[in-house]
């Protein structure tokens, strides 16, 4: 018979389908020399698996609670039950028991043991199941352990390990469970070590907590632990906690709870050498594992034990670099309005595109601005320049600055007289990193512009269609270097730079000499040549051409698929509203949510997607809304435009104010649209690319040199290049790719990272805000309350007439939501983010940058969006 027991040592982390998570490890570690790891043994998953397949009842289970409907809370409480029921009314095998008996007499047959759950998901670097699964203290004698055994297999289904493994998306069929047995050691104190600060998730700060007693006191939240912080060799902070009980063994089996001396609470739990040397410990641990771990140990004898240690599976990785000199990324993703991760191809494509040099990290894309942070010269603007973007961002960076710890002098950030002007002249995007030295003066430039861009890009269609393999690249190598030159042209960052210039001036202006805030707002309504809000409106059109044929929409209704475009030629009206479905298409189709990772499925390629949006606008917009909506911005903001100048004629000096206003208004009107074309016009180029590649990905599936089209956007660009090449590809490199982009999706991105790993957080700097109230960036004026509608996929969008929108964020793909909402508040985004600039131009009061709204908002929540004071009220 095969063994299913193994001792540690014939263990190690390879071994994770066979020991499990916490088996595979524990023969890791016992393998480290230095370390006191309690010896033990594991039994294996193959003792589950043939739990398993002796027990028909057992598997039939499983099946239905794979099939079971999510949500179903009352079924799978049911099945549940029924599993753990059926596993511990199981009789151990004969040869298991034996097993089990032979290394018991081994270890010692009167010790006490402590027998603990194995999953093979668990303590992974994708997912943690600690405290998922059950374990058992002090059990004494085989009987006892072989039923502490089969304890540990029936938790595999408790509601919260199944309910767990369902979010993270484990099958309940490929989880199998290894058991661990180990002699008990009974310490005077216990712990948690944290070899990267599970707060701010600093790589070179290590965290201890530590209590009297087992360390269950503190997993069951029984007592507040001692908390430690070692930085350096040294100890940077302590908190003493209110150690009232500890948990120890009991005599005759099991746990108890005890009472502490009056005199120890106030007692450090260990002592600062004790402290200094078990984060020793932990670093030998990390550097075994290559990275941060969560470990369990255990003080007796002023020996630590480590009883177990896994892999922190929530840190955001940090970019590579390369070199050894500090760095602070700031998230690109926040400024882009994609903080979703992206694709190697797509992350490659990016990169090639962008003015400035960037990283990448867990899938998304960061600048580093230490060099701008470390110049007393470049620090006001940067800081300040991103401030007007991003108020968290910018006081994460005042935080790290005035903190100084990353710097060789404490530097102070300098007043904007200290400064020059106080303008920003740097971002970690695509802006200028200066004023534009050009003057803007004519409305002509706009329209010079988007014709040079629509000449490239039909030179770029002309170029690929009859090309493939190396030379494909080679034409798309060569575009990459003129768009990029194109998007950072000095006259169209300037038409960009000259409009945010006017707009600010007003805004200051305005509250200077009359009293009057975000007055920009209103003259930003309705500006031509916006083709992000026209886009908006040209689906409002879609909907009306389709409104006189009811067919046509209970055909929209019902659809399933992209055949529906082909169905509607059956229905009246059916070829009309095709072909204004494909107008729309043809000239936006390039367009989705995402849409800076070339690799998102766009409009074109899944036309269903536009289906709830142009219902939306069917039961929510009146007819011919589109003409009427823009002439009514047009008219509020002449009306304002010429209010202000009549109050500043009025005022000293008030022919010239005038004269210098009505400039910065007509600056506005004229250039203040052409701030979404060059984003438009990346990705049109990017759809190009996408539909020649995809031609040649066929063409590799047909040569069985891939799978699936799709494994081609797990490769960058170079390597793409190489299985064109040479008709060969690293499989395995694609399968990780996939699993890492799956964890990636998972990961929040931060929006500043110092390369110690450190997440640095900013905070609203702001009084007399309404109490409970959620702090945001106001990015459009005006009081709104309505109905909150929390929506986090675009698809499933299903908005009424007067709903306020509640998301993490939104790009150009989101415009055609705007229309029929009342309202705008994100999670993401900043004052010159597409939220703001559509909020403002459709007359939306909007508040973005509002940490964690879609949690913290319920879906369908009355609530008040101050869209001019940046707040949000739950009413």
């Amino acid at each position: 018979m095969k063994s299913v027991v193994s001792r540690f040592r014939e263990l190690d982390q390879t071994q994770t389908l066979l020991a499990g998570g916490k088996g595979a490890n524990l023969g890791e570690l016992s393998k480290i020399a230095g370390l006191a790891v309690p010896d033990g043994f594991c039994v294996s998953t193959d003792a589950y698996k043939t739990l398993i397949g002796t027990h028909p009842l057992v598997g039939e289970l499983l099946e239905r609670l794979a099939a079971l409907p999510s949500g179903d809370r009352h079924a799978l409480r049911q099945i549940c039950s029924q599993l753990r029921a059926v596993i511990e009314g199981v009789e151990i095998p004969e040869d298991l028991a034996d097993e089990v008996a032979r290394h018991l007499s081994r270890l010692g047959d009167e010790r006490a043991y402590a027998v603990r759950s194995s999953a093979t998901s668990e303590d992974s670097p994708t997912a943690s199941f600690a405290g998922q699964y059950e374990t058992h203290l002090n059990l004494k004698g085989k009987t006892a352990i072989l039923s502490g055994i089969k304890s540990c297999w029936a938790s595999l289904f408790s509601e919260r390990a199944v309910s767990y493994r369902i979010q993270s998306g484990f099958d309940h069929r490929d989880v199998h469970l290894a058991v661990v047995v180990q002699p008990m050691v009974f310490p005077q104190a216990a712990g948690t070590l944290f070899t990267a600060d599970p707060v701010t998730s600093h790589r070179k700060v290590t965290t201890l907590e530590a209590g009297f007693g087992l360390g269950e006191a503190l997993v069951s939240g029984r007592v507040n632990a001692d908390r430690y912080k070692v930085r350096d060799g040294r100890v940077i902070s302590k908190a003493l906690g209110s150690k009232t009980l500890a948990v120890r063994a009991a005599k005759n089996g099991g746990t108890e709870v005890h009472a502490i001396a009056p005199d120890m609470p106030g007692r450090q739990v260990l002592t600062d050498e004790q402290v200094l040397r078990l984060a020793r410990l932990g670093r030998t641990i990390e550097a075994h594992f290559g990275q941060p771990q969560d470990i369990e140990w255990c003080l007796a004898d002023d020996t630590f034990h480590i009883l177990q240690s896994r892999p922190i599976t929530t840190l955001f990785p940090i970019p590579e670099a390369s070199d050894d000199a500090p760095h602070v990324y700031v998230s690109v993703g926040h400024q882009q309005m994609m903080t979703d991760p992206l694709k190697p191809l797509g992350l490659s494509f990016f990169l090639l595109t962008a003015a400035r040099p960037m990283a990448t990290a867990g899938g998304r894309l960061f600048v580093d601005v230490y060099p701008e942070l470390a110049s007393p010269l470049k620090r006001h603007s940067i800081v300040e320049g991103l401030g007007k973007s991003d108020p968290l961002i910018k006081d994460a960076l005042l935080t790290l600055v005035n903190r100084g710890d990353l710097f060789s002098e404490t530097p102070q950030v300098e007043s904007p007289t200290d400064a020059g002007n106080g303008k920003p002249n740097g971002t970690p995007n695509t802006m200028p990193t200066g004023r534009p030295t050009l003057s803007i003066d004519d409305p002509a430039i706009v329209s010079e512009l988007i014709t040079r861009s629509q000449v490239a890009l039909a030179e770029l269609k002309d170029a690929v269609r009859d090309k493939s393999g190396l030379a494909l690249l080679d034409v798309i190598f060569d575009d990459l270097r003129k768009l990029r030159a194109q998007i950072a042209n000095p006259q169209s960052l300037g038409v960009i730079m000259t409009a945010m210039s006017a707009a600010f001036w007003i805004n200051e202006k305005m509250n200077e000499w009359l009293g009057e805030t975000n007055a920009a707002d209103a003259l930003s309504l309705s500006v031509p040549g916006n083709v992000t809000s026209e886009m908006g409106l040209a689906l409002l059109d879609v909907a009306d051409a389709i409104r006189p044929y009811p067919e046509v929409v209970a055909c929209l209704r019902d659809a399933r698929d992209e055949r529906f475009l082909d169905e509607l030629a059956t229905r009246e009206g059916g070829p009309q509203a095709r072909e204004a479905i494909e107008a729309f298409l043809e000239t936006y189709g390039m367009r989705c949510t995402g849409e800076i990772d070339l690799t998102r499925t766009r409009w074109s390629e899944k036309p269903t997607t536009l289906i709830p949006m142009i219902l939306g606008n069917l039961s929510n917009v009146a007819p011919h809304a589109s003409r009427s909506k823009f002439a009514r911005g047009q008219q509020v903001a002449s009306r304002k435009a010429n209010d202000l100048l009549a109050r500043v004629r009025e005022l000293p000096d008030g022919e010239n104010k005038a004269q210098e206003t009505k400039r910065k208004i007509d600056l506005i009107r004229n250039l203040s649209g052409y701030r979404e074309y060059p984003k438009y016009a990346i990705v049109n180029h990017y759809f190009v690319y996408k539909q020649a590649l995809m031609r040649e990905a066929q063409r590799l599936v047909e040569a069985k040199v891939i799978q699936q089209k799709e494994d081609i956007f797990y490769l960058n660009l170079d390597e793409l290049r190489e299985v064109i090449r040479t008709r060969e590809v690293d499989e395995a490199l694609i399968r990780q790719r996939k699993a890492d982009f799956a964890r990636f999706e998972k990961l929040s991105p931060p929006r500043v990272l110092t390369s110690e790993g450190e997440v640095v957080t900013g905070a609203y700097r702001r009084d007399h805000l309404p109490a409970e109230a959620l702090a945001g960036l106001p990015v459009s004026s005006g009081v709104i309350e309505g109905r909150a509608r929390v929506i986090l996929d675009l698809e499933g969008a299903e908005l009424e007439e007067g709903d306020i929108l509640v998301t993490v964020f939104t790009d150009p793909s989101w415009t055609p939501l705007f229309v029929g909402i009342k309202g705008l508040v994100t999670e993401v985004g900043g004052l010159m983010t597409h939220g703001a600039v559509i909020a403002r131009e459709y007359g939306l009061p909007a508040v973005i940058g509002v940490e964690n709204a879609t949690r913290l908002i319920a879906d369908g929540q009355r609530i008040r969006v101050n869209g001019s004071a940046g707040y949000v009220e739950l009413l």
